[in-house]
């Protein structure tokens, strides 16, 4: 029996380096499985920081991509507006849109930091700020244009009530200047217009048979005027033979209020306003008298003076 129990003891003692060998590889297994498992929290944890990271600057890349749309569509309605009226908003506008281009170009790129989507956002914050300055200068300026294109319109209106007024008292001053001129100028107060025969002595005699007739006397009295001048005056005598064609050459002219005459001859006499007496002597070159009656029109100061006829048998 004591036997028996000394096989026990030795199996005993045989069993107990096994359990502590038993009990080291748990405590590996335990370690390795902590080590996993603190690896792959470690991993997990940065691996959602960088893809929060990536989701946030991919949203504010979108936002400012839509920002920098708004900011180009309102330059597109400001360019619409007129931008071209000064070379100063042509200028600012030219200057936007680089600064667009280059910030659509930096936000195309796959990398991009965190620090240069900020300094990206500070750029369009400065952008926003210019093209709303272009703004308040387009605004500022059609006020200015509407402000000025009233000022023309009444302007514009004043020149044309000067116009019209300028108008009428030219018009006024020209109608009193043919009242004037009307009676400012010399009238007959008589004609007498007699046929003359001239003898061969020299002497002449009054006659009013055609044949005999070799020239025509015109006699005439200039009534008192005071408002005629005094001083030379020319006297355009207009003559009209029996067949009523008018006697004169074409390259003979006068003027007759604005309008060109024909005269036969003209003379200059002295008025001295005194009721003197003129007597004219015309003589036909190239034509004998002819029977019928003979017409003469006086004309001075670009008015007529006076009128007769005289028959001839």
């Amino acid at each position: 029996m004591k036997t028996d129990v000394n096989k026990i003891e030795s199996r005993e003692a045989q069993a107990a380096p096994v359990v502590k060998r038993d009990n080291s590889k748990i405590y590996f297994f335990v370690i390795a499985i902590a080590a996993l498992l603190a690896t792959n929290i470690y991993f997990y944890v940065k691996y959602k920081s960088s893809g929060e990271k990536l989701y946030t600057v991919t949203l504010q890349k979108e936002n400012l991509q839509i920002e920098i749309d708004r900011i180009e569509a309102e330059l597109d309605n400001i360019k619409s507006e007129g931008i071209s009226s000064t070379a100063a908003l042509v200028s600012a506008e030219q200057s936007a849109r680089q600064k667009i281009e280059d910030l659509r170009k930096g936000l195309e790129k796959n990398e991009i930091s965190g620090p240069q989507i900020e300094a990206a956002k500070v750029e369009v914050s400065q952008l926003k700020d210019q093209v709303s300055k272009m703004k308040d200068d387009i605004t500022a300026l059609k006020i200015k244009n509407q402000l000025l294109a009233e000022t023309n319109n009444e302007l514009n209106e004043k020149v044309k009530e000067n116009e019209a007024k300028t108008a009428s008292l030219v018009n006024e001053r020209n109608v009193l200047s043919d009242k004037i001129a009307k009676a400012s100028s010399v009238k007959v107060s008589n004609v007498h217009i007699v046929g003359i025969e001239e003898k061969r002595n020299g002497s002449l005699e009054n006659e009013n048979r055609a044949k005999r007739i070799d020239k025509l006397q015109i006699n005439f009295t200039i009534a008192d005027n005071p408002l005629a001048a005094m001083g030379k005056k020319n006297v355009y005598v207009r003559i009209i033979n029996p067949k009523g064609n008018l006697i004169a050459n074409s390259e003979d002219l006068f003027l007759v209020h604005g309008e060109k005459l024909q005269y036969t001859f003209k003379e200059a006499i002295e008025f001295n306003n005194n009721g003197q007496e003129y007597q004219f002597m015309w003589s036909d070159d190239t034509h004998n008298f002819q029977k019928g009656a003979y017409t003469v029109l006086l004309y001075a100061d670009d008015a007529i003076m006076g009128r007769s006829s005289v028959v001839f048998k």
